[in-house]
């Protein structure tokens, strides 16, 4: 190398982009950082964005949860299994034919959402189609 110091710009090679940097032939790397501070508190600014928003998807996948958790505490078994044994004209084979159709989360909760005068109805024609697919 010359004895003249040669400025390279750190954009047009395969660094950083951050410095400016002096070669000469004593001094393999010196730094010249004239916008270090702006760009520090833009990757700070940046990051706490990050971080933010990071913070709402948590807060908004645990919402989410409280959400499912009411949700399937509305349709749980036991509670289906108070309805059924305050229902009259259960007889022994439909009210186990019930018990096993619990199991299934999607009948629990239309077992649950139907009117009081509809469920019986709507187990009996669960049962007789299973009866009748069964043979």
């Amino acid at each position: 190398m010359s004895g003249n110091p040669t400025f390279v710009d750190e954009d047009a090679s395969s660094g950083s982009g951050d410095e400016a940097n002096i070669l000469d032939g004593h001094n393999k790397h010196q730094s010249l950082t004239p916008h270090s501070g702006r760009r520090k508190r833009s990757r700070k600014a940046t990051g706490d964005a990050i971080v933010d928003a990071m913070l709402e998807i948590a807060a908004a996948s645990k919402m989410r949860a409280a959400a499912i958790m009411k949700n399937e505490e509305r349709f749980t078994i036991s509670k289906c299994i108070r309805v059924l044994d305050e229902m009259q004209g259960v007889d022994q084979s439909l009210y186990f034919y019930a018990l096993d159709l619990f199991e299934n989360p999607l009948a629990r909760e239309t077992f649950i959402s139907l009117k009081v005068e509809r469920r019986l109805a709507w187990l009996q024609g669960k049962f007789r189609a299973s009866s009748s697919s069964a043979v």
